[in-house]
Order: structure tokens, then sequence, then C-alpha cells
């Protein structure tokens, strides 16, 4: 018995393993593409051109999202931003239905997971997800309680004395504030955005200009570590959990939980079905991708699937945030309008494919458990350039190339300002990044005494 425990633990790790190395290139250049947008494209100020709930506010509002993050909490906290700042309930909405279904890492990881007709429907389906969310909002929206809800929002964030990043529109913290230089006080979410705030003010020419030169690098690579930062736990989990959910769960679960068989109340159920999954399943973001894949191996229909991916906006945790935020009574509006609209969705993919002879065979290809994952073929070589990519991205922005400030930890390299822990030695001061490089410079000061403290012109600007 502990014999067969074990090789069904080690087992489900090595599918879910496998299924990380399978995905891992595309992850981490979708992260990438989407670090370039978040970088370079030009963003106006969303929630002035958001206020409207027409054509075209819907438009825009899809359109950022797209260009935002994958992060499903990162998703609902810029939301919120935009709903405090006058954004149509229909426009914050459509903002984090683009976010979390129509952005490129997503798309790459579905591709390689579960094939083109997933990705064709994540596409699709995620611009009717909009269109199909608008008419219920337009048709049900209670008005007055998000116009409320919006007026003690702001209110109660004034009397707690918060304030917005100005970079990405979540909650401000103390520990991450910074004086302009016209006397103004602002409050970032991160170091990583108050850096991202640095370098924008600090920016000299076009996007093609700072392509040439290390800032414009540094703020890829810090865009980069902060997509990362905040997906990466979704990520792992629902790869892992994907691999003991495919050794482990038996066939008649699935059987029991979604109808087999054809006909519409079937394809119905199984789309119901499978946004309750995603509900209970407290994976969201990108992780809920692997675990789709389980679902797929254990018999779930194309319907299920789909509508399985669409729901990672009313995970329970994510349920959790909107309480908070907003209440009980728009929490339990955004997950009736949510539920039915990724259910219906998903149902009405699973139709519209099925009557253009396009829904993939369950029945083909290998069993998760059949498939060989680490071979010296085409993943194996663009894994190694990703990897590549990835670490010349994260040594630029951990060794500070290019990022403003006037000083360079001497243990690290980091850039840092006159703000931060120092210490002096051999009539020099020397300033760190945290206390841990002073703690290490002070340990031994002769080691590092000879890296100058002071950055020069021509290192930051090249």
């Amino acid at each position: 018995m502990q014999v067969a425990l074990l090789d069904g633990v080690l087992e489900s790790l090595r599918i879910g393993v496998g299924f990380l190395w399978t995905a891992a290139w595309a992850i981490i250049m979708g992260l990438t593409i989407t670090s370039f947008v978040q970088v370079y494209v030009s963003k106006e100020r969303m929630a002035q051109v958001l206020g409207e709930g027409d054509l075209t506010g819907l438009t825009k509002a899809t359109v950022f999202g797209a260009a935002s993050s994958g992060c499903s909490f990162g998703a609902v906290a810029i939301g919120k931003g935009l709903f405090k700042k006058g954004a149509h309930a229909v426009n914050f909405l459509a903002f984090m239905f683009a976010s979390t279904n129509l952005i490129v890492e997503l798309g790459l990881m579905i591709l390689i997971l579960l094939g083109w007709e997933f990705l064709l429907a994540e596409l699709l389906g995620g611009l009717i997800l909009i269109v199909v969310m608008a008419g219920i909002v337009h048709l049900t929206l209670p008005e007055n309680l998000f116009d409320e809800v919006r007026d003690t929002l702001n209110e109660r964030d004034r009397e707690a004395g918060l304030t917005e990043d100005p970079t990405c529109g979540m909650e401000g913290k103390d520990e991450y504030t910074l004086t302009t230089d016209g006397g103004e006080t602002l409050k970032f979410c991160s170091e990583g955005c108050m850096e991202t705030y640095r370098q924008e003010t600090s920016s000299r020419g076009g996007w093609r200009d700072e392509l040439l030169s290390w800032g414009g690098w540094y703020k890829v690579g810090n865009q980069y570590r902060k997509e990362w930062s905040m997906i990466w736990k979704d990520i792992v989990a629902g790869f892992l959990i994907s691999g003991f959910v495919i050794v482990f769960v038996p066939q008649w679960v699935w059987n029991t939980l979604f109808i087999q068989g054809n006909g519409l109340l079937v394809t119905a159920e199984n789309a119901v079905m499978g946004v309750i999954i995603a509900v209970l399943s407290f994976v969201g973001s990108m992780g809920n991708v692997p675990f789709a894949v389980a679902l797929w191996g254990g018999g779930v229909s194309f319907a299920g699937i789909i509508a399985f991916v669409y729901a990672d906006l009313i995970t329970v945790p994510v349920l959790n945030v909107y309480r908070k935020y907003y209440g009980w009574k728009i929490m339990l509006y955004i997950l009736g309008v949510f539920f039915v609209t990724m259910a219906f969705t998903g149902f009405l993919m699973e139709l519209l494919f099925d009557a253009l002879g396009i829904v993939p065979d369950l029945a083909g290809g290998e069993t998760a458990t059949e498939q060989t994952y680490f071979e010296l073929n085409y993943t194996f070589y663009l894994n190694i350039i990703a990897f590549a990519l990835s670490g010349f991205l994260l040594y630029v922005y951990r060794r500070g190339i290019g990022a403003p400030g006037q000083y360079r930890d001497p243990v690290c390299g980091m850039r840092t300002d006159d703000e931060g822990p120092s210490e002096s030695y051999d009539g020099m001061t020397y300033y760190f990044c945290s206390k841990t490089c002073k703690r290490t410079f002070e340990e031994e000061p002769t080691e590092f005494a000879d890296q100058s403290p002071q950055i020069t012109n021509h290192d930051h600007d090249h």
C-alpha cells in the first residue's frame, strides 16, 4: 500500500513538473511580451475614457485589459482603482475579463497544453464573454447601488489615508513613499512599481531610443519580475495539483459530476459544472490551465473545460476580495453575472465548434501518464532560449543596470539612493538596497570597499 502510494506521488510529480517543463518557454515568452507591452505601450488615464458604458468604452476596456497582467488578483485590484475613479461598472468588469482571458501568456499555454481548438475557443469566447456580460449588466445593473458603493469606497479610503499607486492603480503602502520635485507625496504598492515610476519620470526619448539603452531594458526587467511575482504561486500550484488530480482522482468521480452523453442538457450541465469546479478549486490565473488538462483527461466535455478556464475570476479567494472591496451585495451580483456569462459562453462554444466540426477528439493522442516529457526536442531548445532570456532580464534588474539612483550597492550591485541603509568605511559612505546587504558588508568590508559607491552619468545613460 505504501509502495503504491509513493509510486502515485512520484508519478503525480512527474506529470506536474512535466507539464510545467512543456509550457515553460511559452510562459516566459508570453510574460516577456506582456512586459514590453506594459512598459512601452502608452496608456491614457484609463478611468477617464472608461466612464461611459457605451461601445467605445467597452472596446477600450477590452484593449486595456488585454494589454495588462494575467493575475486574477491584480486584475481585480486594478479594476477597483478604475471603478473608484469613475469607470462604468460594465467597463471595469470587461477590463477584468480581458486581462485574464485575452493575454498572450495564457494563449500560449493553452495552445501548448490543450491545442489550437481550445486557444480559438478562449480568444473567441473571451470576446463573447464580454459582450454577453455587458448585455446582462445593462439589463440588470443596480445603478444606484454601484454609485453608493463607489462613494463609500472612496470615503473609506480617504478616512483610512489610503492612496493609489500611480503606476498600476493598486493600493499604495507607507513603506513605498516617494516625494516628487513638486512636493507631492506618492505611495506605491511595491518597490517595483516605485522603480517603474522613477524610470518613467527619468525617461529620455522614445521607445526606440530606450530599447538601445540599459535604462529601457531595466524597465522591462523590472516589469518582468513584477509579472512573475504576481502569478508564480498560481502557476506552480496549478501544475502540481493537475498531476495529483490525474493520478489520484478516479474516473467515476468525473462521470458522476459531469453527465456523459449527447444533447443540449448534457452540454449545459457540463458547462455549469465546469464553472462550479473552478469556483471551488481555489486555482486562479494561469494555474487553471494545467488543471483543465486533468479535467480533459478525465473525460469532461469541451463545454465544461472552456467554462472552467473562463472562471478564474470567481474562485473563492477572489470572491472574498470582492466582498472586502464592495460588500456582500456587489459580490453576489458579480458572482451571479459572471457565473451565468461563463457557463453560457462555454455552452455556446461547444455548440458552435460542434457545428463547425472542430471539437477536439477526446480519445485522440497520448494520456498524461503515457507521455514522455523530458526529451531532446524543440521544447528543450525553446526552454534553453527562454531561460537565457529570463536570466538576462532578471540580471539586468538585479544589478540595477540603467536604473535610476545615484548610488550602487557594493554587495549586490543594485541601484539605490541615500534613503536606504548606509555605512561609512575608510572615509567613504556606502548605500545599500537592504539591511541584508549592509550586514554582509559589515562582516567583510574590505571585500566590497573597492567598489565605487557613486554611479557615473555614462553608466546611467548607456
